[in-house]
């Protein structure tokens, strides 16, 4: 079969072995993939001819061996084992949900880690309603599903973004302020206290929004996209008491959990219109090379998904 693998250049469609599924894992025919800045990451760190791949959305082929999971015929959308870009792909059902006809493919490949991280990142805030909530990196994939989530939640979002083309569509998800990194006026700078923190970017725009936490505030951070070292101020504790601080590494959580009845109530806040996946570009996987691109230059506002 087909799959992605890594290159010089970037990844390029190759011929690999077929998967052989364990009696607890289905073998799901791919139909979209989903792209993320972790599996660009990993371009650069793996050796040529390398898999790829965590978000798919398919067809079963074959239903597992043990007898879990759905039957074959049922459209799903999974979370691989980094092995997702290709034709085909062995998955534990634990880690699947189905999905109905009204939700095509693109926006099902969309789904698992950008909302996976962004269901958990939640729950280790707690209860958000009534509470201010403010969401970091706010114009990628996990940054608009977040949006979107404190705001059913009933949460008073405010989001940042990194430069004004990616506050695009924001306020129309939930968003009630939505500033950028780089101003510097009081209120962008220090801001209006909030509850909640929720933070991707890391560096110096954690330790700008850090100082806006209340005392018995949250911090869940979940990435370091501007891969910087964290300076606090002296006070970041005592000024806030009973603060909670909590770091997210989604594959780090699904050692403890499996994953499969939270990708089923994300479907289904899709299938009834409560999320829109966001997808910022669907491309095919024969030229993925401008859709990645524009994922590593910041120009995708939301998901960028392949098809097969």
């Amino acid at each position: 079969m087909k799959a992605l693998v890594t290159g010089a250049s970037g990844p390029r469609l190759e011929s690999v072995a077929e998967p052989q599924p364990r009696p607890d894992q289905a073998l799901v025919e791919v139909r979209a993939i989903a792209v993320n800045r972790g599996e660009l990451a990993l371009m650069g760190q793996l050796p040529a001819g390398s898999r790829l791949g965590w978000d798919v959305a398919g067809t079963v082929l074959r239903a597992a061996a043990d007898g879990s999971g759905p039957p074959a015929g049922t459209r799903v959308t999974a979370l691989a084992d980094r092995d997702g870009w290709a034709e085909r792909v062995a998955v534990s059902p634990s880690r699947l949900a189905p999905v109905p006809d009204s939700v095509d493919w693109p926006a099902a490949a969309a789904l698992p880690v950008a909302g996976l991280t962004a269901l958990y990142a939640l729950e280790y805030a707690g209860v958000l309603l009534g509470r201010s909530v403010l969401v970091t990196g706010a114009g990628g994939g996990v940054g608009r599903t977040l949006v979107q989530l404190a705001a059913a939640a009933g949460a008073d979002v405010l989001a940042q973004v990194g430069s004004p083309g990616r506050a695009e569509g924001l306020r129309a998800l939930g968003a009630r302020s939505v500033t950028t990194y780089d101003e510097t006026d009081a209120d962008a700078v220090n801001g209006e206290p909030v509850d909640v923190l929720l933070d991707s970017s890391g560096g110096q725009v954690l330790n700008r929004a850090f100082r806006r936490l209340r005392p018995g505030g949250t911090l869940v951070a979940y990435g370091n996209t501007a891969r910087e070292e964290l300076r606090l101020t002296v006070d970041w504790g005592h000024a806030r008491p009973g603060l909670h601080i909590r770091y997210l590494h989604l594959f780090d959580e699904l050692t403890r959990r499996a994953p499969a009845g939270d990708l089923t109530a994300l479907v289904r806040l899709v299938t009834t219109g409560r999320l829109d996946p966001q997808l910022a570009s669907v491309g095919s996987w024969i030229d993925p090379g401008p859709a990645l691109d524009a994922l590593r230059d910041r120009k995708a506002n939301g998901k960028v998904v392949l098809t097969l």
